[in-house]
């Protein structure tokens, strides 16, 4: 029995050593397949964690944007009604309303001697900016009637001193008051509205530059963990300082985000001068009395749009903001000792300025880029027409809000209602103050509703990645490209529901999948220095 089995084996020996050696290549093979599909699953997770995050950090930043936008905006509004005191000029005709019933003997020979479109029309527009208007603190007038505030610029001119002086000299009439009346009503609502939708825009750029920089060294942190062994930290100010150049440098940070106290201060005023000329070269002729409709207000308005913005898409694009938003080179030292930054010698810190001037170069390569002007001109419709068709609408024109059951009944009886144009300027007046306003900012709300500031602001997080740090670019040039890429930018832009239209697709496919190849080769990095330590 054991001789016939020993026989049998071996006859029997090459088949089993074959079969022995299937098995075992089929389990080396499933060992090596189940590894592969771990390995894939480890990496599709990872991608998917790292896109979540990005997302989340994205959305999280455009919340801070607009809480940053409603913090420094005040500022700015302070500035503007300082620079605009209409309510001086509505000092100025109530003291002529006092002086003539001073003059007069008695409310009847008043009515009697004086035409009803003076006694009238002025009272009640008068009462109007009483009523539906109010005076900023910084312009609230004392017991003597003169207004507190004595440093504004008024219509892009001399000083308010000047002003009162000139005024001395020479008493303006109550048509002129009237014509300046509605001149710097109308300029001050516009020129907020313009330094609105400018720190907005430029608030998103600037945030989202240092979250992209921020988000691009968690991610190195995270993939690339700190060593065990004890060594000593030693202060390094090169220009290829790792994590300087991804952005850890607060110092350089916070310099960065002073430069909007150029706009703040100096660019809305130069703004407010631009905004002027246009208000007097459009509404000059209108008579404060005459009663327009709403249609011809909005033509107007329109009209003072394309003189500040320019009249065709050619002019749109080649309109220059930079101006407004960020100083010039000269001058941004000035801008970080006003703005309370040390103004220590730039050459004890090399690093602070390269790094400063990195960031001011892109930004100002993204403010005169075609998209900018783009979305900066959605923008200003979303303002202006909230201002127009839903606030003046409703105020001075008693125009009920449109809707579905409204909107028949108005295309029926037509929109030939007219109102008087020293009404409006109350409402302007008025809504002044909420344009420029910190809280429950209304006009910021309706910007916020443009989808393309989202999709800007998701290509300005996701691009330019592999600029941020020499190493990167290193990798970035050594790794082959990826067969298949999916945008940072449209990845956020689709789980928002944004995109950036007019043309302009291919251009955020761009940046985007530049964007995804940066992200890829500093992840690839940091994975490769992690298992170089294993």
């Amino acid at each position: 029995m054991i001789t016939s089995t020993r026989r049998w084996l071996r006859r029997n020996r090459t088949n089993f050593a074959i079969g022995a050696g299937v098995l075992g290549a089929g389990y080396l093979a499933g060992q090596y397949v189940l590894g592969k599909i771990s390995e894939a699953r480890q990496r599709m997770s990872d991608e998917r964690v790292s896109k979540e995050n990005l997302r989340r950090r994205f959305e999280q930043n455009q919340e801070d944007c607009t809480f940053t936008v409603l913090a420094i905006l005040p500022t700015a509004t302070e500035n503007i009604l300082e620079a605009i005191p209409v309510e001086q000029i509505l000092d100025e005709l109530q003291k002529h309303k006092a002086e003539r019933l001073a003059r007069s003997v008695g409310p009847s020979e008043i009515a009697s001697s004086a035409p009803p479109s003076v006694t009238d029309d002025d009272g009640k527009s008068l009462t109007s900016f009483q009523s539906e208007s109010y005076v900023h603190a910084s312009q609230t007038t004392g017991g003597d009637g003169e207004s507190g505030s004595r440093t504004g610029i008024l219509e892009g001119g001399g000083s308010l001193e000047g002003v009162e002086k000139e005024a001395s000299k020479t008493k303006k009439s109550k048509a002129q008051l009237w014509n300046e009346m509605k001149i710097s009503s109308i300029t001050r609502a516009f020129t907020l509205l313009y330094t609105l939708s400018l720190l907005t825009i430029l608030t998103r750029i600037q945030l989202n530059l240092l979250g992209r920089r921020n988000y691009l060294a968690s991610v190195v942190s995270l993939a690339s963990p700190p060593t065990q062994e004890s060594r000593i930290n030693l202060e390094n100010n090169d220009d290829d300082n790792f994590d300087h150049a991804y952005g850890n440098d607060f110092e350089t940070n916070r310099r960065y985000l002073s430069l909007s106290w150029w706009l703040l201060h100096r660019g809305c005023i130069d703004l407010m001068h631009k905004v002027t000329a246009a208000v007097k070269e459009v509404f000059g002729s209108l008579n404060p009395r005459e009663e327009i409709t709403l249609e011809r207000l909005s033509e107007l308005t329109l009209e003072v749009r394309k003189r500040v913005e320019g009249a065709t898409e050619q002019e749109r694009r080649t309109c220059k903001w930079l101006p407004f938003l960020l100083p010039p080179q000269d001058q941004e030292e000035m801008v970080l000792r006003e703005s309370g930054m040390t103004s220590s010698d730039p050459s004890s810190s090399p690093i602070t300025t390269a790094s400063i001037r990195r960031l001011i170069d892109e930004t100002s390569d993204l403010i005169d880029s075609p998209s900018f002007t783009h979305v900066l001109t959605l923008l200003l419709d979303a303002s202006f027409s909230h201002l127009i068709d839903v606030k003046i609408s409703a105020l001075s024109y008693k125009i009920p809000p449109i809707s579905e059951s409204t909107a028949r009944v108005q295309e029926i009886v037509g929109t030939d209602i007219k109102a008087k144009v020293a009404t409006s300027l109350a409402v302007f007046c008025r809504q002044a103050q909420v344009i420029g306003s910190g809280a429950n900012n209304e006009y910021m709300a309706a910007i916020e509703g443009v989808r393309d500031l989202e999709a800007f602001a998701a290509v300005v997080y996701s691009s330019n990645f592999e600029f941020e740090s020499p190493e990167v670019v290193t990798v970035a040039n050594a790794l082959e490209k990826p067969t298949t890429v999916t945008g940072l930018a449209e990845d956020v832009g689709e789980a928002k529901g944004t995109s950036l239209s007019d043309g302009s697709e291919e251009k955020t496919a761009e940046l985007a999948e530049k964007a995804e190849s940066g992200l890829e080769s500093a992840w690839t990095k940091a994975l490769n220095k992690e298992d170089g330590k294993a």
